[in-house]
């Protein structure tokens, strides 16, 4: 605490350690920096085992709710916790030691917390608290009473204009936030459930906090010649990822309805992304790609068709938990490299019987670490599953990975999963 003029201290008591309020614990899921990453469990990815999907007592990734809601009671009565705090100070220890600095925290605590009227009520209680004490113990008439006293009014005063300055920022920061959301949507829309003959769903989980979408893709279009699906993940990162996304998903869906061929479907995304190249400057202008796995499902046939560029491999689970991966026959160059010398696409069947699930997924899937740094293997997770439908596929399977990795991941992770049903 603190100590009037004149005299000086004796000591200061032991701040308290336990229930203090981090922004970090928030941000990371409930865990504090240092703290060990959550148990991901023993299951052996078969039925019963406890993991997502299947039903069983899977043990929730992330932190323990409760700790959290303590963690944020606390803060909220930490204002209030302060002017008690200084009152007993004040009224338990001898007169040449002083409380005030509890009573001119309290309001500035308070202001990033509460409502502007809670703030200046806070205010109003710590100076009423301090004037009480003060009169109680016949202080009042000392200058350093009245110079705390007027602390703890400035204080209170300061604290009501930082409320209206944090109201206001997150006014706009919400704003922002929400123009952004609505325009990243527009770039990537969600995709119906029900596409054609397909039951359809998409996840994007974005590496980068706050933000909604990055540099990976998808798009379902129905098309005369089928349902057509494109999964990407763009060369870079930040706005300039987002552009690219912009340029390959409105060519594919333009050359998805145009086009007889899914080759020729990526001839012409193909030749976008050499055009958005040649208008960019610095080294994008030359290793700009965009590595993709285009699907076209013809109706009333029972396979799929895949030209593979540079991209992981589709996973395509049948209704009994059999598991095939569609590796591609010839490797390809990414889109964007085709001047390189690649070979022409040529498109792989495979067969897609009824109650099978085709899923296309970028690297964020396969490439994210555990806390040894070993990847995450999605088909060993999956052999042997079923699901009820694909969105509970992705729910299983983004909650297996961040529980593999820890609650976080390093990279953007866009997952589409179409099931004939």
């Amino acid at each position: 605490m603190g100590q009037r003029a004149g005299t000086q201290r004796a000591g200061d008591p032991s701040e308290p350690r336990d229930g203090s309020y981090d922004p970090a614990y928030d941000r990371s899921g409930g865990r504090l920096p240092g703290d060990p990453p959550p148990d991901p469990g023993t299951g052996d990815g078969r039925p019963g085992d406890g993991r997502p999907g299947d039903g069983g007592p899977g043990r929730p990734a992330g932190a323990n709710p409760r700790r959290i809601s303590y963690t944020r009671r606390f803060v909220r009565v930490l204002p209030v916790l302060l002017i008690v705090a200084g009152a007993l100070y004040e009224y338990l220890t001898p007169r040449d030691f002083t409380g005030g600095p509890l009573f001119t925290a309290a309001p500035l605590v308070a202001a990033p917390l509460y409502s502007l009227r809670g703030t200046v009520l806070t205010g109003a209680a710590a100076f009423v608290a301090a004037l009480a004490v003060h009169i109680r113990l016949g202080l009042v008439r000392q200058a350093e009473s009245a110079t705390e006293m007027a602390t703890v009014l400035t204080a209170a005063v300061l604290a009501a204009l930082i409320n209206v300055l944090v109201r206001r920022g997150n006014a706009r920061l919400a704003s922002v936030r929400e123009i952004a959301e609505a325009a990243q949507r527009a770039v990537l829309p969600e995709p119906g459930e029900r596409i054609g003959a397909l039951d359809v769903a998409a996840r994007y989980e974005a590496a980068q906090e706050d933000a909604f979408i990055g540099g990976d893709l998808y798009a379902v279009q129905e098309s005369p010649y089928g349902v057509r699906l494109v999964v990407g993940d763009v060369r870079g990162k930040g706005m300039d990822a987002v552009g690219a996304v912009a340029v390959v998903i409105g060519a594919f869906r333009e050359a998805a309805e145009q086009e007889a061929t899914l080759e020729a479907v990526a001839g012409r995304l193909e030749r976008a992304l050499e055009r958005e190249g040649a208008r960019r400057d610095g080294l994008d202008a030359f290793e700009g790609f965009t590595t993709a796995v285009l699907a076209e499902i013809p109706r009333g046939e029972e396979v799929v068709r895949i030209v593979n560029r540079g991209h992981p491999p589709p996973l395509l689970l049948h209704a009994d938990g059999a598991l095939v991966t569609l590796d591609a026959g010839e490797p390809a160059l990414p889109l964007g490299l085709g001047e390189l010398g690649g070979r022409p696409d040529r498109a792989q069947e495979a067969e897609f019987p009824k109650g099978a699930t085709l899923l296309l997924h970028t690297d964020g899937l396969s490439e994210a670490r555990d806390e040894r740094g070993r990847f995450y293997d999605p088909a060993a997770f999956l052999t042997g599953r079923t699901f009820p439908a694909p969105g509970a596929l992705l729910t299983a399977l983004a909650d297996e990975v961040r529980r593999h990795s820890g609650g976080g991941t390093t990279d953007d992770m866009a997952l589409l999963a179409v099931r004939c049903p």
